[in-house]
């Protein structure tokens, strides 16, 4: 048998020209046609119905003088060859010539010469030789196609079967890939939480041995306390149990974290970090207190470099005002997580602070001395601007409640190393600030206020007499950044518009170079209190006012500490410390 792919056409012809050649056949006598000889079929219709399987697949096919194998040795299946031969001569039809493919208007199809002879023997009983359906000569029609191919019917079923399975599977795959992925995720996310985990254990066990070492030490012993300016001062090296109104609620783990603020109607924290790589890229931190405690970094904005200040606005939870060093004043909603205000400034900014008695107006403290106030309705420039007395940087700065001054009259209270200033702002008047006496104490390297009960807390370092030689290379003889020195806290109290007394002075551990951040709180059970951190021990130390008696020791395993502060929640209050890496929250279980 020749080989399928000999037989694959290479034109067709159009139907006028083979028209005529239809039309000649049709004329040929009786005569002719006895003297032509008979051409039987090859494969009469049953036996090619035979050869096909009860499933519809296609047998193997051969010529009449051939083998099963062609000159390869190959099988041929029905399948292969069924659109490719003549049924009555099994022979290639063609496109051109004698053995043109032509069509009965049963649908059968043959070559046209055999189906010509086929039907010129047949006399006057012309029948299709596979249908047994009457046909003539004038019915033959040529057809012009380079291949004829029959599909199978019950094939294509089965392949249209086949692809609806393909397309289930197909989905059912993207849903398992959806679902592997979002297991790789909570994965992931358990992996997350049991470091978190592990790591907390680690503290925990860490503290455990701290207290068991606790139990084997002998109480502290009271010393003689030291005598100050007139005011007799314990020392904090005083016996304490450490049973005091606060306890240790949460310790999260924090990187180059140095300022933070909580707001506790949000239940949110907010903090500014110097992430660890090259560059040491500045971002602020949202942790939520509810657990599992997620958290969210933020950009700044272009150009702030540094954050020295941040606080949470007292009366909308959701603005929170920052003071950098790249000469910005922003003002961040906690909702979106996007800046909505920047304010350029003459100078970089060390300090900031919300106004007490509006939420539009702002403050900030900046590194010449200056004093900047912004109201948020108007953002094209200042509402107010100030010299200061020095041009040391304004480390500090808070604002004053309207209750005790005079109306239209708005005041803050600011720090730098010269000492602490209150400024009035009213009107177009030259102001010159109200210097609070602290005497003769030093730098003053942080202040704490307390709004509520108008005490306030100066810390002072000694100053460095550039004067004296001695003084100063023994100076440079400390050993390292973060060494403690003997310092002193200043307990004054405000009354009325201008007037502050001052009640006690204490000795104090604290820091030498670094600028410390303490909190005064107004408890209600346990009256008004004083964290500090306490420089040579790494303990956060709380203290009675106005005696700085020592009621708490809050070990922080000899950490610096950065910044305190002390919110209002429903469940009483919210004492925070930031160390070197770990945040410490502590809750007041006296008021819950």
């Amino acid at each position: 048998m020749p080989n399928p792919s000999d037989y694959i056409a290479l034109g067709s012809e159009s139907e006028e020209e083979t028209e005529p050649e239809l039309e000649e056949d049709s004329e040929e006598t009786e005569e002719e046609q006895e003297q032509e000889g008979f051409i039987p079929l090859m494969e009469s219709p049953g036996v090619l119905a035979e050869k096909e399987s009860k499933n519809g697949e296609a047998t193997v096919c051969s010529n009449a003088g051939e083998s099963g194998e062609n000159s390869q040795g190959n099988e041929w299946n029905r399948g292969d060859i069924d659109g490719l031969f003549c049924p009555i001569c099994m022979e290639a039809w063609t496109t051109t010539g004698d053995h043109h493919v032509c069509c009965l208007p049963c649908g059968h199809i043959f070559g046209f010469s055999c189906i010509r002879k086929w039907l010129q023997q047949r006399g006057t009983t012309k029948k299709c030789p596979q249908c047994n359906r009457k046909s003539t000569l004038k019915d033959v029609r040529k057809l012009f196609a380079s291949r004829v191919v029959a599909i199978d019917g019950e094939s294509q079923k089965r392949i249209q079967s086949l692809e609806a399975k393909c397309i289930s599977l197909d989905k059912k795959n993207a849903v398992l890939i959806k679902k592997e992925a979002e297991w790789k995720k909570e994965e992931a996310e358990w992996k997350k939480r049991e470091a978190l985990l592990q790591r907390e254990l680690h503290q925990l066990k860490e503290k455990t041995i701290y207290l068991e070492h606790l139990l084997d030490v002998k109480p502290r012993t009271l010393g003689h306390p030291p005598s100050m300016g007139g005011y007799c001062v314990p020392s904090l090296g005083s016996e304490f149990n450490g049973q005091g109104p606060f306890i240790l609620q949460k310790e999260l783990g924090v990187d180059g974290a140095r300022l933070f603020d909580i707001d506790a109607s949000s239940k949110i924290i907010l903090m500014t970090r110097r992430l660890q790589g090259l560059g040491g890229v500045h971002v602020l931190t949202k942790i939520s207190l509810v657990a599992p405690y997620t958290r969210q970094d933020i950009s700044l904005p272009t150009g702030s470099k540094a954050v020295r200040d941040l606080h949470i606005c007292p009366s909308d939870g959701s603005l929170s005002l920052f003071a950098s060093l790249g000469k910005k004043l922003s003002v961040l909603s906690t909702k979106i997580n996007n800046f909505i205000l920047a304010y350029d400034l003459p100078a970089p900014a060390w300090s900031c602070s919300w106004d007490l008695n509006g939420s539009h107006q702002i403050y900030a403290g900046l590194q010449n001395g200056s004093l900047v106030v912004f109201d948020m309705r108007q953002t094209a420039r200042p509402l107010e601007f100030v010299n200061g007395l020095t041009s040391n940087p304004v480390h500090t700065i808070y604002s004053l409640h309207n209750s005790t001054l005079p109306s239209g009259v708005t005041a803050v209270l600011s720090a730098s190393s010269a000492g602490i200033f209150q400024w009035n702002f009213v009107g177009s008047e030259e102001r010159r600030p109200v210097v609070l006496e602290t005497g003769n104490q030093g730098a003053c390297i942080s202040l704490a206020y307390c709004p509520s009960s108008d005490d306030i807390i100066a810390s002072f370092r000694p100053r460095i007499d550039n004067s004296n030689k001695m003084a100063y290379s023994q100076h440079l003889l400390t050993p390292a950044i973060g060494q403690g020195v003997q310092g002193s806290h200043v307990h004054l109290k405000r009354f009325g518009s201008n007037c502050y007394q001052k009640l006690a002075v204490t000795c104090a551990n604290v820091n030498d170079v670094r600028l410390p951040r303490s909190a005064v709180m107004n408890i209600e059970s346990h009256g008004c209190l004083f964290a500090s951190g306490d420089e040579l021990t790494g303990e956060l130390v709380l203290q009675e006012l106005p005696s700085f008696t020592v009621i708490q020791h809050l070990k922080l395993r000899k950490q610096p500490i950065y910044d305190v502060k002390y919110v209002h929640d429903v469940d009483g209050g919210l004492l925070g410390c930031l160390c070197d890496d770990i945040l410490q929250l502590y809750g007041n279980h006296a008021l819950k």
